[in-house]
């Protein structure tokens, strides 16, 4: 299911009318069509003017926009309206808002205040859902669902007794008896034996580090209570209208949900993506991110919402410099997004975000912001024939909640210096500056497509897991502090690397967390190392000096590569594994992209670079034919359309 109503590339943002006069709205859809939106996200945030009484609607204006919008072409995605409770049914129902660890229930003035386990939230939220379906589910204006806002991006979690007994149905579940749950998280440890599910609180504030297994039930638990909030909207909507797809926006590479999980229930993968213009390797995480959304159904993706400037937010909200906007945009598409939206389209003039961009700036239609604008509307135009054009990668990333979960605790680990978006960055930056295409997959997916798999780590590791790393047949690589716990979180018998112990070859005798720098003959280590026991792997790298010296620190068995330690720079063992991986050669600071038939080169840096064409195409940006070697302007791109491949 896509969305078929709007062809090419989706250009727009999210449009707030109703913090404007109606008089302005002719403005900002005569301004949309000379721009060449062609979608805008629309009532994210309405609900209190759609149901200013309970049960009473007021959908004038909003039947007005709509068919404002529609005769000037532009297509909604229109929301749901539920990422905000209004505050008459706060006030009539206070229970629903969230409490934190601490016993204290937040207050309403901002967004997202409700607990995602309250009955009245979802009783309200789905209502207004079907209430939505039924009024504009015909409306020639309607492209797609927006269910919620940016799920758990200010409540992840809450503590009060109504969470709680959610949280003990959801154990009940998991593991039908008392005893199992004991078994689990391993009660007998600090005289935590329950008796009953009755017992089993969240885990809120207590008086020393709380039982690490409960915490990774909690993570697992919050992740399911939000997508229950979720699915209990898309099933409202689809009863009305079974045709429209849906969608909520993601948060890049987001802890608190598993997005592998969430992205099963959506028709399409939408995310919200923010680098920030002041550092300049902010286009290489953010890379990572987009390749995420488009591995996790494999297919293209939305870019929901970026920035055209600067942010609200941040401690220092720096603009994009000329040409980054653009730059930034087409690196979404390059990396699989089918379209480029924006929040928002025209800046706020108060409120929380009225220094946060937009399409349209304060300043109207002479300002920079806004030429951005009408340029970028020009170039989508010009790729509309990349839409629907796959990424083929022949290397994947192992990514998994769970195990970042329980990585990630908060207390209680060898080091609290282990962060998985650093390990995975870690990797992920070479191949990118390479020209490698990388998916990123789950543990227990197919690994056929891929000539190389690395797993920067695997903390929890299942038998299922090891046995699908094993029957793969590339090139592996697995990071350190891997096969350590099982899926409840205890130690694997005879330790790490656990189920991973046959395929590596290797034994974790102690891990050895660093206070200082480690040198390696591979290059130096920092944050962490392992006193390794050799079973039947070789070494081809050790650690010199200190108290590991002479011992292994990398080892390979067959075409299964473990690095037992954290490198500043993990090249030299790429160069082990990438020998027949499709690649671009381009310049430091240059990114280059195949996306189907399409090979787009981003210069991120301030002065003209050099590029060597793989072969000839035509720039859709231009129209210009190209082959050898071109000078590439300071914060521009090509998009080629190759030669022979369309």
């Amino acid at each position: 299911m896509g969305l078929t109503r709007v062809p090419g590339l989706l250009f727009g943002g999210d449009y707030n009318p109703e913090q404007w006069p109606e008089e302005v709205w002719a403005e900002d859809v005569r301004l949309m069509a000379e721009a060449g939106v062609n979608m805008a996200t629309v009532a994210v945030f309405s609900w209190s003017r759609l149901e200013p009484e309970p049960g009473a609607y007021d959908f004038g204006w909003l039947d007005r926009v709509l068919d404002l919008l529609h005769v000037h072409g532009v297509a909604a995605d229109l929301a749901t309206a539920t990422a905000t409770p209004p505050p008459w049914l706060v006030r009539a129902h206070p229970e629903m808002m969230p409490v934190n660890a601490d016993g204290v229930r937040l207050e309403f003035g901002s967004r997202q205040g409700y607990c995602p386990s309250s009955p009245v939230y979802r009783e309200h939220a789905t209502r207004l859902a079907t209430v939505m379906a039924e009024r504009y589910g015909e409306h020639p204006a309607l492209a797609m669902w927006h269910i919620g806002n940016e799920y758990a991006d200010h409540t992840l979690e809450c503590f009060c007794p109504e969470s709680a007994a959610h949280f003990r149905r959801w154990l009940q579940a998991r593991y039908g008896e008392i005893g199992a749950l004991n078994a689990a998280w391993g009660t007998s440890c600090w005289g935590q034996h329950y008796t009953g599910f009755a017992q089993v609180e969240p885990p809120r504030t207590a008086p020393g580090p709380v039982n690490p297994a409960q915490l990774l039930d909690w993570r697992r638990f919050c992740s399911d209570a939000l997508l229950e909030l979720f699915q209990a909207e898309k099933a409202a909507l689809r009863a009305v209208t079974p045709d429209v797809p849906v969608t909520t926006n993601f948060m890049s590479i987001l802890h608190g949900l598993d997005y592998w999980t969430w992205a099963a229930a959506e028709d399409l993968v939408s995310d919200d993506a923010y680098p920030d213009p002041a550092d300049p390797t902010s286009h290489v995480a953010v890379a990572l991110s987009y390749d995420l959304m488009r591995s996790l159904k494999r297919r293209p993706w939305l870019l929901l919402e970026s920035a055209p400037s600067a942010v609200s937010w941040r401690e220092v909200n720096a603009p994009k410099p000329p040409g980054v906007m653009r730059l930034h945009s087409l690196q979404a598409l390059a990396h699989g997004s089918d379209g480029v939206m924006f929040f928002q389209w025209r800046q706020a003039k108060y409120g929380p975000e009225k220094f946060h961009s937009a399409m349209l700036p304060h300043g109207g239609t002479r300002t920079r912001g806004w030429q951005d604008t009408l340029r970028l509307g020009r170039d989508l135009r010009n790729l509309a024939e990349v839409a629907g054009a796959d990424t083929t990668a022949q290397v994947a990333l192992v990514l998994d909640w769970e195990s970042w979960w329980g990585l990630e605790a908060p207390e209680s680990m060898p080091s609290n210096r282990l962060k998985l978006k650093e390990l995975l960055l870690a990797w992920y930056a070479p191949l990118h500056a390479r020209g490698i295409s990388v998916d990123l997959t789950p543990p227990g997916r197919d690994l056929s497509p891929y000539r190389v798999v690395i797993a920067p780590n695997l903390y929890l590791c299942t038998e299922e897991q090891a046995k699908a790393l094993a029957s793969f047949d590339g090139e592996l690589i697995v990071g350190p502090f891997s096969g350590v716990v099982t899926r409840d979180d205890q130690i694997h018998d005879g330790g790490a690397p656990g189920p991973l112990k046959d395929l590596l070859g290797v034994a974790v005798d102690e891990f050895w967390p660093l206070t200082g720098p480690q040198d390696t003959t591979m290059g130096r280590a920092g944050t962490w190392a392992e006193w390794l026991r050799l079973i039947d792997a070789e070494p081809i790298a050790h650690y010199l000096g200190g108290d590991l010296d002479g011992r292994p620190a990398i080892t390979r068995k067959g075409r299964a590569t473990y690095v037992s330690c954290l490198l500043d720079d993990v090249t030299p063992v790429l160069d082990l594994v990438l020998d027949g991986v499709d690649r671009v050669d381009v310049p430091m600071g240059v990114e280059a992209v195949r996306r189907g038939g399409f090979l787009f080169l981003l210069n991120h840096t301030t002065a003209p670079q050099p590029v060597t064409l793989p072969s000839g195409g035509t720039d859709l940006l231009t129209g210009t034919p190209m082959r050898g070697e071109i000078a590439l302007p300071a914060r521009d791109a090509v998009v080629l359309r190759i030669e022979g491949e369309q």
